[in-house]
């Protein structure tokens, strides 16, 4: 006799591959949770970053500041304790000394012609003293520009520029101005007003100066510019001689 084969190996009937038949239909996952009335829920994106881990930020190394940029910082906070001090300073002599404003005055003039070669081109000479003062009892004072104008009523009619000079604590100075007028134009009124002047034996001229002033005190120097006026009242050529005069001065 034959022996018997070995039984085939035993498979549990829930373990069994089963095909599908012809006549079955397969469902997906999603049809079959639609027929089951549980609908799938998404995951966001959100939930998974709350599932993830948090990364650390990575911060950058401080970084070294060049010495050039300390040396800049340093010099400009020199330099400005430097003008807060001399700031300070200033305003203590300031109050301390109190500086006063140099005086123009013209005490003196003489007018020697007045001529007119047509009615409109007049002619002219006159010469005057002009005092500068310095009233400071403790600040010398130097005259770096000095410019001089003579006008009849509103038009010019002579100019002069003065040599700059330098004055100690409480000195005058007297300068002689000679200016000459030739060949200048004046507006018709104004050349009939100066012959009916000079014909009443009193001539008005202005004096206009534009000066420069510098000052020192100690160390500190410092510059202002200062403007004289003055008014003269003389009588006709060709002895005029200064009658009444006024003078203010002022920066």
């Amino acid at each position: 006799m034959h022996p018997l084969p070995p039984p085939p190996p035993y498979t549990p009937p829930a373990l069994k591959k089963t095909n599908p038949s012809h006549y079955q239909i397969v469902l997906s996952k999603q049809t079959r949770n639609q027929q089951s009335g549980t609908p799938e829920t998404p995951v966001n994106s959100s939930q998974l970053s709350k599932v993830r881990p948090r990364e650390k930020p990575i911060l950058p190394e401080p970084r070294r500041t060049n010495p050039i940029v300390w040396c800049g910082a340093i010099l400009c906070l020199l330099f400005s304790l430097l003008l807060i001090f001399f700031g300070i300073t200033t305003l203590i002599v300031f109050i301390a000394i109190k500086p006063k404003v140099p005086v123009f005055d013209t005490p003196q003039a003489s007018l020697s012609v007045i001529y007119f070669d047509s009615p409109e081109f007049m002619n002219g000479d006159i010469t005057f003293l002009a005092n500068f003062s310095n009233p400071n009892k403790k600040l010398s004072v130097r005259f770096e520009y000095l410019y001089i104008e003579l006008y009849f009523f509103e038009s010019l009619i002579a100019t002069q520029v003065l040599q700059p000079f330098s004055q100690r604590p409480g000195e005058e100075r007297v300068i002689q101005v000679h200016l000459l007028s030739s060949l200048v134009y004046l507006p018709p009124k104004l050349a009939l007003l100066l012959q009916k002047q000079e014909q009443r034996n009193r001539v008005v001229y202005n004096i206009k100066g534009t000066f420069r002033v510098r000052v020192k005190v100690g160390l500190i120097h410092y510059s202002y510019s200062m403007h004289g006026k003055c008014q003269m009242e003389m009588t006709s050529p060709p002895n005029g001689v200064l009658i009444t005069h006024s003078c203010r001065t002022k920066r």
